[in-house]
């Protein structure tokens, strides 16, 4: 009787545990998997407020799939994404 408690007890949790699996999320990108850093260094890299700027810039590239433009003083047109970002007041959020 105890044996066979224990096996239909055993299926049982083996059989739920089956059950309970999750579907895997997709994971988000990180800043480093679009080189993020090193290109907000390019971009800011002769601003005057160098820590507001790489902030900014940062989160821009990171919700732009990595697209900054290419220099310091490069044409925001490079990246469309990154040119229409605006903060709550209307202006551009991206340096």
């Amino acid at each position: 009787m105890k044996l066979s408690f224990a096996a239909m007890f055993i299926f049982v949790l083996l059989f739920t545990s089956a059950l309970a699996v999750s579907p895997k999320r997709k994971p988000i990108p990180s800043l480093s998997k679009f080189r993020c850093d090193k290109k907000c260094n390019l971009r800011c890299s002769r601003s005057g407020w160098m820590d507001r700027c790489l902030k900014y810039c940062g989160i821009c590239c990171g919700k732009c799939n990595g697209c900054v433009p290419s220099g310091p003083y490069a044409s925001k047109a490079q990246c469309p994404c990154y040119r229409d970002m605006r903060n709550t007041k209307g202006r551009d959020k991206c340096p």
